[in-house]
């Protein structure tokens, strides 16, 4: 199978409403991404494990979301924004519509995750927090992102750099608004607070260069990293760093942050 054949497959699947044939193939797809045998190029291969470690669901939507949408051929008299956030309501609804039938949509996020398991003890930007005990569970909205597939990147990057506090998507919804979300698990950690000198320290050590210390954004030429403050970052009592939460993204040339990578939906079957 080359490339064309399949995004022509995952077009029918979705076409077809997720029978479940189409069910089983993705499934198919999903396992030879995991081993390796899809080989996305999107990712680098230490990425794309990082895309496998956060799950099964991960690692399908992360494809569903990869498939052309018809906002992605362009029309006349459309703005890059409006065909940015058209293209995120359409890969939103295709993931909506295979959650529904594979049993990972969560109607109201917001309260099913307050009946089961209480108030939630913080919130972010585009994340609510909720105790589970030796995990946090999670609800990520698209607000810094838009597009689904950036979010999705987003935890695929961080499990392939963080791999200490990896993210595991558990599940899809929305809230009593309508805006999407992702559901997701990450092990609770705890430690204390460090300093903006020390997080600077440990990103150099990882070949990070410091960017903007004003927002805490660092960079190589591969990936750009932001938000990386004291309440994002915290160390053992052992002195191991752990990054709990991050905007990490694929440094491409329109980040202006010295980027070369290309965002590429291009898979290719190893022999």
């Amino acid at each position: 199978m080359n490339n064309l054949d399949f995004w022509v497959s995952m077009e029918s699947i979705v076409n077809e409403g997720f029978t479940p044939d189409g069910l089983m193939k993705l499934d198919c797809y999903a396992e030879q991404f995991i081993s390796g045998r899809l080989i996305y190029k999107r990712f680098s291969p230490i990425e794309q494990h990082g895309c496998s470690t956060g799950g099964l669901c991960h690692v399908i939507a992360s494809l569903l979301a990869g498939a052309k949408v018809e906002a992605d051929y362009g029309s006349e008299g459309i703005n890059d924004f409006k065909r940015e956030f058209q293209c995120g309501a359409q890969q939103a609804q295709r993931i909506e519509q295979w959650a529904k039938v594979a049993g990972v949509w969560i109607d109201d996020v917001d309260r099913f995750l307050k009946d089961s398991l209480g108030e939630k003890i913080a919130e972010g930007g585009e994340a609510k927090v909720y105790d589970h005990g030796t995990t946090l569970i999670k609800s990520i909205g698209l607000d810094y992102f838009i597009q689904p597939i950036l979010a999705l990147d987003r935890i695929s990057l961080h499990n392939a750099y963080f791999p200490e506090t990896v993210i595991t998507v558990i599940g899809f919804g929305r809230n009593k608004e309508g805006d999407f979300k992702i559901v997701v698990e990450q092990p609770f950690i705890k430690g204390e607070r460090v300093s903006d000198e020390e997080i600077a320290c440990y990103m150099k050590k990882m070949g990070f260069e410091l960017r903007n210390p004003r927002n805490w954004t660092f960079a190589t030429p591969e990936i750009y990293l932001s938000d990386m403050h004291d309440e994002n970052v915290i160390k053992s009592a052992a002195g191991t760093f752990f990054v709990i939460d991050c905007d990490i993204r694929i440094n491409t040339k329109e980040l202006k942050q010295g980027g070369i990578r290309i965002l590429t939906t291009e898979v290719e079957f190893a022999d």
